[in-house]
């Protein structure tokens, strides 16, 4: 008998081998993906010491008011979370859920908020009420009450209708046992709504058509909406959704549950990947109609917030999450982009703000919460943007537009004057962020010609702020004309920034229109600015180890040799803020122990007004 002797070196070499393809497993079912960037976030920072995905317009589309709801809702609850959007027939539609002031506790409705631009929205109308048990109904034993919870909120099928789903279920676990079942509705082109139905009834309880309040959808009279219907209940990628609430005992599934708040992408090579809370990921080769064993991805620091998965229409591919592994900090919001759909780079922020929380409720978590898009087939918005929208603070409901292609850097220099722009409409290269109490449009200048950039406040708790990112310099000038409105209240910073959010110009406008700027840790005191006139600003920044800056103001030195606040390397950004900086609340902040309203958190305060105009940045 023949005997192969190897060599114990070849034999090592062998297994060695052996080792690295299993290893090798990223763009596999054992790593669907991968964020390969060095770059994390610093906890103690709102924005993370990130730089900006540049571009991003965010706006407020509901600001909460309890004492004067017709400010807000119509109903003044102040819990109000996982927010969907679509967009049909021309129109941003966004629906979210609501409490009057805790999650999971009863009552609880959803409502829906519409948009012809993505910046002016409409007030929020009903779209399922608290549930209307009927007569005789007893609530099960444990529970206490009626809520909802849903992951999904639109379809829109292929006889062009445009439906709105949610979930109802019990106080305080509307999951499988504590579920009664999903209600649809058609959402009609003139803004009317369909009649509610049920579409599916918990698969873990007796709930049915004899014992609900709502009629089942086969007994609509419109055909083309039970159509509609049951093209979604066969549409297994679209449904996954729904299985957080109700886990299908009667089959409705394929496999197991791999996780919760299910969204998902189809990479470019034709895998659709799935992505669930906590990091977990999966992929399908049948377009998701199975799934491999769910995985949980050790690059991807994830929490209990969603996470969301597109295309973007450069065709790369975009992640977006709050890179934390805490639950009740959920901040920064950041996108991570990629050519491949597998190798993720470039951590960069979408929304670095967190405003005070107003309201008190159970599990109100810190910061801009439960992201989510537009799910494939539920539209596509003019532009070259990615659409999303979340909770801020489950509190207020948000949106942010995000350019693509997804940038974190500019090259060349600046020269913004506005005037070639749309009012009301996006301003190319700057990071917006609006309150409604706070907004920030492009409008008429108030004394000129052509357009400015607006700066309006009347939020006791939130400002506004509006930043252009140039090209990351040692040695700039930048140029700006301000204007302080002649009703003027309030309070402008502008504040020149390094890539990780250390500002060492910083100049103020009070409001008694006192102008001021930092050299070094002292205030220092110019001559009252006039309002109703344009004032020209210009920096020389040395921002070299023991850097400095001379500052001029229209046209005349005011000082030379000014030093920086904070030593950095180098600028890259200007910053207009209609609000003292914060970093409140922070991770020390409590979150769950029990506090009054914010002061006077549903009054306006005194106006604030400031239009910007003509940047530039050179070298």
């Amino acid at each position: 008998m023949f005997t192969l002797r190897l060599p114990a070196t070849f034999l090592i070499a062998i297994i060695y081998c052996s080792s690295l393809s299993v290893l090798a497993q990223t763009g596999s079912q054992h790593e669907p993906v991968r964020y390969i960037g060095g770059n994390s976030i610093d906890p103690d920072r709102h924005e993370g010491r990130l730089r900006y995905a540049i571009g991003v317009e965010s706006r407020q589309t509901l600001r909460v008011n309890r004492s004067h709801p017709e400010l807000a809702d119509g109903h003044g609850w102040t819990y109000n979370h996982a927010s969907n959007l679509a967009y049909w027939e021309g129109k941003f539609y966004q629906q979210y859920l609501s409490n009057p002031v805790d999650e999971h506790i009863a009552p609880g409705q959803t409502l829906m908020i519409t948009s012809e631009d993505g910046r002016r929205w409409s007030a929020p109308k009903l779209l399922f009420p608290p549930y209307p048990a009927p007569e005789g109904t007893k609530i099960p034993e444990g529970y206490d009450g009626y809520m909802m919870h849903q992951r999904m909120g639109f379809y829109t099928s292929k006889n062009g209708k445009l439906l709105t789903l949610a979930f109802y279920g019990h106080t305080e676990d509307p999951f499988e046992e504590g579920g009664i079942g999903r209600v649809v509705r058609e959402v009609r082109k003139d803004g009317s709504l369909g009649p509610i139905y049920f579409i599916r009834y918990s698969s873990h309880t007796d709930w049915d058509e004899s014992n609900t309040a709502f009629p089942f959808y086969q007994s609509s009279p419109d055909s083309g909406f039970i159509e509609a219907c049951e093209e979604l209940l066969a549409n297994t990628l679209i449904t996954l959704q729904w299985r957080d609430e109700d886990n299908g005992l009667d089959g409705f599934y394929n496999g197991e549950r791999k996780g919760s708040a299910f969204s998902f992408f189809t990479r470019k090579d034709g895998k659709t990947v799935g992505l669930w809370k906590r990091s977990m990921t999966a992929l399908s080769d049948e377009g998701g109609e199975n799934f491999t064993t769910a995985v949980k991805v050790p690059t991807l620091t994830m929490a209990g917030g969603k996470v969301w998965g597109q295309q973007t229409r450069d065709g790369r591919f975009a992640m977006v999450y709050n890179p934390i592994d805490i639950d009740e900090y959920r901040y920064p919001l950041i996108v991570i982009s990629s050519d491949d759909g597998i190798i993720f780079d470039d951590m960069v922020l979408v929304q670095g703000e967190v405003p005070p929380r107003r309201f008190y409720g159970r599990w109100k978590d810190f910061g801009p919460c439960y992201v989510r898009g537009i799910v494939p087939g539920n539209g596509v918005p003019a532009g070259e943007d990615m659409w999303l929208t979340y909770s801020m603070n489950k509190e207020d409901m948000w949106v942010s537009r995000v350019p693509s292609p997804i940038r974190h850097t500019f090259h060349g220099p600046v020269d913004d004057d506005f005037d070639q722009l749309k009012e009301f409409g996006a301003v190319p290269d700057w990071n917006i962020y609006a309150p409604l109490w706070a907004p920030v449009n492009l409008v008429n200048d108030p004394v000129g010609s052509g357009l400015s950039l607006e700066l309006k406040d009347e939020d006791p708790y939130d400002y506004a702020r509006a930043i252009r990112v140039f090209k990351e310099s040692k040695e700039v000038n930048v140029e700006w004309t301000v204007m302080v409105a002649p009703e003027n209240a309030g309070l402008l910073e502008m504040d020149v920034v390094d890539q990780y959010g250390n500002r060492p110009i910083r100049i103020k406008i009070s409001p008694e229109n006192q102008l001021t700027y930092m050299a070094g840790h002292i205030e220092k005191n110019m001559r009252e600015i006039k309002a109703g006139a344009w004032q020209t600003f210009r920096l020389e920044i040395d921002a070299q180890p023991f850097g400095s800056y001379n500052l001029y103001r229209n046209g005349q030195l005011v000082a030379e040799k000014i030093p920086l606040t904070e030593a950095v390397k180098s600028v890259e950004r200007i910053s207009f803020r209609t609000g003292p900086y914060r970093n409140l609340p922070n991770r020390k902040t409590p979150n769950e122990n029990p506090v009054p309203p914010l002061p006077g958190a549903d009054e306006k305060e005194a106006l604030g007004l400031f239009y910007i105009d003509n940047v530039k940045v050179s070298n």
